[in-house]
């Protein structure tokens, strides 16, 4: 996730694509998703009262709420301007740790609702761990078909917004998106935008949507650039890319993980664990890619589209696969030991790293003018000078001055075994 936010301007192929598509920054999302469902299960088992459970969820849900929309909502304006503070009429209501939060509670109440404490510690084999969770499942399917059904049922009329841009050129005027049609996913007109546009309001969505990069709202699409002169009206328009029904299509990437994590419980031989999971993201990725190149449903993480659910987490699983057998089968972990560092403090790299909190302060010390600050300094001159790129220059300062550094931080600190916890 750092490197996609801070080197994706730059390098297009690992920024989000602009609709439909997937390029790396996309699998950042149903990761995080994935590997929180997996733990459930792990979590969850150290605690056999019910009640107790489902307190613990709920507090940690809020603290990620808490969480989300500080760093999201608009109040923290790191790290490139030194201020802060939100108007209430304009507060950001959703967001990535929002986005987890109720994935979180809506599949870590469902385990500890449907888990039978006569089976937490039998061995299974096969596809008896589908059948042991079954009403797991059945809950996914009615999650997905309430998904489809508003995505392709819901009528989308005509709409108008305000154009908050102050660097484009209709800035302050009411522009209208013409639609009157229903089942389409295209970026103007899908039910998704819809709906929260009527629940969260317009004013309290993300303005600054990956679509603004779509070939249709700049010639220098996949880049950011200025808009087109005869860019459709859209272009401009705020979208929520971690809203309402979208997020309850992403619930679907948590249920998945849940699986790997039963898998991981109940299953103790490593190749038995190797072939449920690997199977069954094989599975994922290849339903996925037929969707989307049949172009019955199309790649898109706007939208969190079926197909996309299906890619995303087949990557997370075999991802996981790859990971499990160079730790745990050929005992990988030293050179492996930096990830497992920053995966223990991870909610400490992702505000100051990720969500640019460090930098922010370190930007606070400036010399004469507020562009004059060591991070910048470092960037320009030991970084884009000496390689005579902008590019490479910005890449390799993500690396070294944010990922590496910031691993080195989490080594520290495991070390002296101080973690940030929810």
């Amino acid at each position: 996730m750092i490197l996609v936010d801070g080197a994706g301007g730059e390098w297009p192929v690992i920024g989000h694509a602009p609709w439909n598509g997937c390029n790396l920054a996309d699998f950042v999302m149903p990761f995080f998703l994935f590997i929180v469902g997996m733990a459930i299960p792990l979590s969850l088992k150290r605690i056999p009262d019910r009640g107790r459970a489902v307190r613990r969820v709920v507090i940690r849900t809020l603290k990620l709420l808490f969480w989300g929309i500080l760093l999201q909502g608009g109040y923290s304006h790191a790290p490139d301007e030194l201020t802060y503070g939100v108007d209430m009429k304009h507060i950001r209501w959703c967001g990535i740790l929002q986005r987890i939060a109720l994935a979180y509670l809506v599949v870590a109440v469902l385990e500890i609702v449907t888990k039978n404490a006569k089976v937490q510690d039998q061995a299974s084999s096969g596809f008896s761990i589908f059948r042991m969770y079954f009403s797991q499942w059945i809950v996914a399917c009615f999650i997905l078909v309430i998904y489809l059904s508003l995505v392709y049922g819901i009528y989308v009329p005509d709409w108008e917004f305000r154009v908050s841009d102050a660097k484009n050129p209709n800035y302050g005027k009411v522009l209208t998106v013409t639609c009157g049609t229903r089942g389409n996913l295209d970026p103007p007109c899908n039910a998704v935008g819809y709906i929260d546009r009527q629940l969260l309001g317009i004013n309290h969505m993300y303005h600054k949507p990956a679509w603004r990069r779509h070939r249709a709202c700049t010639d220098d699409s996949p880049h950011e650039g200025p808009p087109k002169t005869d860019a459709p009206a859209w272009c401009a328009a705020p979208f929520e890319p971690e809203g309402i029904l979208s997020s309850l299509s992403a619930v679907l990437s948590t249920i998945v993980g849940v699986h790997y994590g039963h898998v991981l419980v109940h299953m103790k031989r490593h190749t038995d664990r190797l072939k449920q999971w690997f199977i069954m993201g094989i599975s994922l990725l290849a339903l996925g890619l037929i969707l989307h190149f049949s172009h019955a449903i199309p790649l898109n993480k706007q939208l969190y589209t079926s197909s996309y659910i299906c890619v995303t987490a087949g990557a997370a699983g075999i991802v996981f696969c790859l990971f499990y057998f160079l730790v745990d089968v050929l005992n990988l972990r030293h050179p492996l030991s930096p990830l497992q560092w920053v995966g223990m403090n991870a909610m400490l790299v992702y505000v100051m790293a990720a969500a640019g909190i460090f930098e922010g302060f370190l930007n606070g010390w400036y010399y004469e003018t507020t562009n004059n600050t060591l991070v910048y300094w470092v960037r320009k001159h030991v970084f884009v000078r000496v390689w005579h790129s902008t590019r490479v220059g910005i890449l390799l300062d993500v690396l070294f001055t944010q990922i590496l550094f910031w691993a080195v931080v989490s080594g520290l600190l495991h070390r002296a075994r101080l973690y940030w916890k929810l």
